[in-house]
């Protein structure tokens, strides 16, 4: 029985920083996981920026508001549902998931949430798990799961090396080049493609 674990920004919707940033004019918040490997340092700079704009989470979810789906990741969304069962672990929050599941056709999704303050600020966030992609897929894993797994940054390294198979989607340079073990596709057909072949 297999389980494809899939990575959500980047991989399936924009990432929500790097258009945040752009809706703010604050381009220092386009880092994102593909630039900065420790996860906990790369949120507690983010907040420190949110409060230094006295920024909150509505501004944020406005933005989210307008992000719509990378073309086409919903239709393969759909074909893969049909194929296997599919969870999005992905390191985003609760308040800022829920309206892309909606456009997505509501898939599972494993994450965080955020602590926020009755004024709206963002006080600070509570992690699911330590290191939740690996810890996840090795948790399905023990339960007698398969799994593959997909994703595009540094933290996806773990759950996609842990897999019985992984590959990179839309990655970056830097990444494809750290890790020419892992196959690295650009397109959802490419992708699907390599999943169906496992699932034989």
């Amino acid at each position: 029985m297999y389980i494809t674990c899939l990575d959500l920004e980047g991989v399936l919707v924009p990432e929500i920083w790097i258009a945040f940033a752009q809706a703010s004019g604050i381009p220092e918040l386009k880092r994102t996981t593909r630039d900065e490997p420790d996860y906990d340092k790369l949120m507690n700079w983010r907040l420190g920026i949110l409060k230094e704009h006295g920024l909150g989470l509505k501004e944020i979810q406005d933005t989210i508001a307008g992000i719509d789906p990378i073309p086409g990741a919903k239709e393969f969304l759909d074909e893969l549902r049909s194929l296997c069962q599919v969870i999005i672990i992905s390191d985003t929050f609760t308040q800022f998931a829920k309206p892309l599941m909606e456009k997505l056709g509501c898939p599972t999704i494993f994450c965080n949430s955020l602590e926020v303050a009755q004024n709206g600020e963002i006080t600070g966030f509570k992690m699911r798990i330590e290191n939740s992609k690996l810890t996840t897929v090795r948790a399905l894993q023990s339960i007698g799961y398969e799994t593959i797994a997909s994703g595009d940054s540094y933290n996806d390294l773990g759950m996609i090396q842990a897999s019985k198979a992984g590959f990179l989607f839309k990655s970056t340079e830097q990444i494809k080049a750290d890790h020419p073990e892992l196959p690295a596709y650009e397109t959802y057909d490419e992708l699907l493609a390599a999943i169906k072949r496992e699932l034989v």
